[in-house]
């Protein structure tokens, strides 16, 4: 298909173009009708006027995001006409022929707005209108430059891109699993991953020694504006690193990624570090944001070291690791692992950026003797140990490196520098508050044959009384 883009038309004047696209607007001024036609590249203005009559007959007929093919010159605009808030605004195509592609249905809501004002139910059910945004078209481009551009700088500095499994083993990750039926195995679940935590470190017993991805996760958690049930991670794992190591690899990836290539100014370099009893004390929290006046072309990273390494869940009278139970002790701490664990720090780091935590991670665990007395002193007994991380623990038989990693929530991440006030502004389909998905709202009733093959079946939902 010959095709010329909008943008391509500002160095073709007196030239012969074809263009395709949506109409943005229509204008009829008198006997002349000016059609703004928009493509992935923009927009550029199409004049319709008598002296071509069919083309003409049919631009009156023309309505708000019909898809159309123009045939037409490039001409200069008017010293009077021009559009300085249009990269083509120079420039107008006189168009000869007209094809109108495919017609528009009456349009659930306006698509050349901001769209925040709109109920964001109808957007998401439409959300293949609500994409065509402008605003919506930008945060998926930049989205998609940006997850290019981590991608080539870890390459770059010797990382190894390597997927890892998406159905895998229920373990104690901090949320719900989301579980998968066996057919084969009837009875049993695989769950898709929170995290390819295991895999990773796993990966490092092999001797890959620097590993990313970028995994999509899976934790059914109650949502907020900055959580999804589905999400993309940075994911980052290196051998033979202390903390010092990790901090200075991902604050450099973020320092390039912000002033590379989302145009943002990095507060202060190198990242100021707090400890968590610093930031509570000063902040009140954990996450905090350090601009002063909010400018949101500034991006204001801080890392918060020195966690406690166990937290007490009240509800179950036990200590719980406040990361992940394969974060390590700091070593200087290991020996309180005996009787005082409570006061035990973690080698864990958290990076937050503009009042969000983006990212999390720690130096791992390597010796199996300091792993499988964590997994004792949260409550877990030597057969659930076995059960749950006997795989892993079997690795470290073979020779481990001291390792760690960190995972970056990317969709959190542009939530913050973009900024944009909640995280599925960012996402392509994201899942409603309700737990919806876009546009194919599931979750939904499945065929009983299907359930059958599976052996399982559905019973009504359990009704709670009300007490009083």
């Amino acid at each position: 298909m010959k095709r010329d883009l909008t943008i391509a038309t500002k160095t073709k004047v007196g030239k012969e173009v074809i263009l395709y696209g949506w109409v943005n607007s229509r204008r009829d001024h008198g006997k002349i009708i000016f059609l703004d036609l928009r493509d992935r590249t923009g927009i550029v203005q199409v004049v319709a006027s008598p002296r071509f009559s069919e083309a003409h007959k049919i631009a009156s007929s023309i309505g708000s995001e019909d898809v159309i093919e123009v045939h037409g010159v490039v001409n200069k605009r008017p010293k009077e006409n021009i559009n300085p808030e249009l990269e083509t605004g120079e420039v107008e195509i006189e168009a000869s022929e007209i094809k109108i592609i495919t017609k528009c249905a009456n349009l659930p809501f306006e698509v050349t707005t901001d769209g925040s004002d709109i109920d964001e139910t109808i957007r998401l059910k439409y959300r293949y209108l609500d994409l065509r945004r402008p605003r919506m078209q930008k945060n998926l481009r930049t989205r998609a430059a940006a997850s290019g551009f981590i991608r080539n700088w870890l390459i770059d500095e010797g990382f190894v891109e390597i997927d890892t499994p998406i159905l895998s083993k229920s373990t104690p990750e901090g949320a719900r699993d989301f579980l998968v039926p066996s057919r084969l195995q009837k009875g049993k679940f695989y769950a898709l991953p929170q995290s390819p935590q295991q895999y990773k470190q796993l990966l490092m017993v092999a001797g890959l020694e620097r590993y990313f991805q970028l995994p999509h996760i899976f934790r059914d958690e109650d949502l907020r504006g900055d959580r999804q049930l589905e999400c993309i991670q940075v994911d980052l794992e290196m051998s033979f690193v202390e903390q010092d190591d990790v901090l200075d690899v991902v604050e450099r990836l973020m320092v390039d990624l912000m002033e590379k290539c989302l145009g943002k100014k990095v507060l202060e370099k190198p990242f100021p570090r707090f400890s968590y009893e610093e930031a509570m004390k000063k902040f009140g929290a954990d996450k905090f944001d350090l601009r002063k006046k909010k400018d949101p072309a500034t991006a204001a990273f801080a890392w918060v070291i020195d966690f406690p390494l166990f937290e007490w869940k009240e509800e179950e009278k036990r200590l719980d690791a406040v990361h992940h139970p394969f974060t390590s002790p700091r070593p200087q701490d290991v020996h309180f692992l005996a009787k005082e664990p409570e006061k035990a720090k973690a080698w864990q780091y958290d990076l937050v950026c503009n009042g969000f935590e983006v990212a999390g991670g720690s130096i791992r665990i390597h010796d199996s003797v300091v792993q499988s007395k964590i997994f004792e002193i949260m409550g877990h007994s030597k057969e659930a140990i076995e059960r749950k991380f006997g795989h892993l623990l079997e690795a470290f038989r073979f020779g481990v490196p001291p390792h760690g990693g960190i995972a970056v929530g990317f969709d959190r991440l542009l939530q913050a520098v973009l900024p944009e006030k909640n995280i599925r502004e960012v996402i392509a389909f994201p899942v409603a508050a309700s737990g919806q998905t876009s546009v194919m709202d599931a979750p939904s009733e499945v065929d009983p044959t299907q359930l059958s093959e599976l052996g399982i079946k559905v019973g009504a939902p359990t009704r709670t009384k009300k007490i009083g």
